[in-house]
């Protein structure tokens, strides 16, 4: 069977006027038997930040992860909705998810750099994608865009574990936008960071929205209120004597923190509950 082409990148985009890139709505999904995110419905804008907040629990990683289909990777990972992007449905039986993760990249909360040169790390996704270009351009293009290129242009040959934590994950960051993505996803990437590389990292998404479509998950609502342009809100419903994970509030950051309109959202940016 053929492979459906995923839409190119789009040009790059300062603001949300050109509309949206990915639409994620997630009216049920399951992990096997357990019923795990309901009611989610989150478009996400082009040339922004949207970050997801929430008690531990409430399904915030699982959407994300479904912005770029890692959840196929777990058994028994099923869906009902949809995840579109640039009106593309990703779960389309004939598009290759390896197709979709070249067009929505992704940064762990922990610095994942291979056990390999500075350089090869970032090249890895280049020769993975059959890239014909100049490795050398491309490389530092990511380090310069990464703001890391500076302080490791002396140390190409070294191995990227050598490097501090910040910098590991400045360095997943060129990684993973060294294929120019549409859409950049991050999970947690600054919980393992101390305060002076979290500042780094979160300047450094302020500086990546010119060019890339951001999606955010995080803990610490300090941070979303810094970089994020909307933020969705999710919560943990347990009157079904499970807990499965909802959309309470998704809106523009600065009205979400300064005028929630839900008791739940009111209570949790209060820190009356984690």
């Amino acid at each position: 069977m053929t492979a459906i082409e995923l839409p190119q990148r789009p040009a790059p985009s300062n603001g949300s006027a050109d509309g949206i890139v990915i639409d994620l709505k997630l009216d049920r999904l399951w992990y096997g038997d357990f019923f795990a995110v309901r009611d989610t419905h989150m478009p996400i804008e082009r040339g922004s930040i949207t970050a997801f907040i929430g008690p531990s629990g409430c399904g915030k990683s699982t959407a994300l992860r479904c912005l770029n289909r890692m959840n196929d990777l777990v058994e028994g990972f099923r869906f009902e909705g949809h995840v579109r992007f640039q009106d593309q449905d990703i779960y389309h039986p004939r598009i290759d998810p390896v197709a979709v993760r070249r067009h929505i990249g992704m940064v762990f909360q922990q610095p994942n750099p291979f056990a390999m040169s500075v350089y090869k790390n970032v090249a890895f996704g280049l020769k993975l994608n059959g890239y014909k270009g100049d490795y050398a351009e491309r490389v530092e293009l990511a380090l310069r865009r990464a703001a890391l290129w500076d302080e490791v242009k002396d140390k190409l040959k070294q191995s990227g574990l050598s490097l501090s934590g910040g910098q590991q994950q400045r360095l997943c960051i060129a990684r993973a936008i060294a294929t120019e993505p549409a859409v950049l996803l991050m999970d947690e990437p600054c919980s393992a960071l101390d305060p002076i590389a979290t500042r780094k990292i979160e300047e450094l998404m302020l500086e990546l929205k010119e060019r890339y479509t951001i999606a955010i998950v995080t803990h610490n609502l300090q941070q979303a209120q810094r970089v994020a342009d909307k933020t969705g809100f999710m919560y943990v419903d347990t009157s079904q004597g499970g807990r499965t994970g909802y959309l309470v509030e998704y809106r523009p950051t600065r009205e979400l923190f300064d005028d929630p309109r839900e008791q739940a959202t009111k209570d949790y940016i209060a820190g009356q509950f984690s």
